[in-house]
């Protein structure tokens, strides 16, 4: 028999592996192993329930968003009819304005030609006093006249007495 560097090798490592039995590596390694099994178990479980809280948050605020999107579209349904209020508001009173001042304008047109007719008349008048007076003028001049304004200061003698 030949001892060779390969037979050393195999017995150094056969008498490895049996020192390792012997010593309980084995199930130092397997102990490891099991608590890292346990560890990677937790995580996954952590993982799982993280991912399920996740789902239901995501769940939580897509409701809130879809509850926030309602509320938007009610609050600018709501805007749209009271712009659309308060344009015919708006509408009706420019209407009341231009029909106040319209009816203003007719009162001022109805006070301008009153106040014309009355100067018109007063004009009229002053010259029918003009008129009259040169009329008079020309019909009391002379003897005559003179007569006339006798008997009319005799008339106003009478009446006044």
């Amino acid at each position: 028999m030949e001892l060779n560097a390969e037979l050393f090798v195999a017995i150094g490592f056969v008498l490895f592996l049996a020192m390792l039995g012997y010593l309980g590596v084995h199930k130092t390694i397997t102990a490891a192993l099991d608590g890292r099994i346990s560890s990677i178990t937790h995580e996954l479980e952590e993982a799982r329930r993280l991912r399920a809280e996740a789902k239901a948050l995501l769940a939580s605020y897509q409701q809130k968003l879809k509850h926030a999107e309602e509320q938007a579209a009610a609050i600018v349904d709501q805007a749209r009819l009271e712009s659309e209020l308060l344009a015919k508001e708006t509408a009706q009173r420019m209407v009341d304005f231009v029909e106040r001042h319209r009816k203003q304008a007719e009162a001022q047109i109805l006070m301008a030609e009153s106040q014309a007719t009355s100067e018109v008349r007063a004009a009229a008048v002053d010259a029918a006093v003009r008129a009259a007076e040169i009329i008079l003028r020309q019909q009391t001049a002379g003897a005559d006249g003179n007569g006339m304004i006798a008997k009319g200061i005799d008339d106003v003698k009478r009446l006044m007495n």
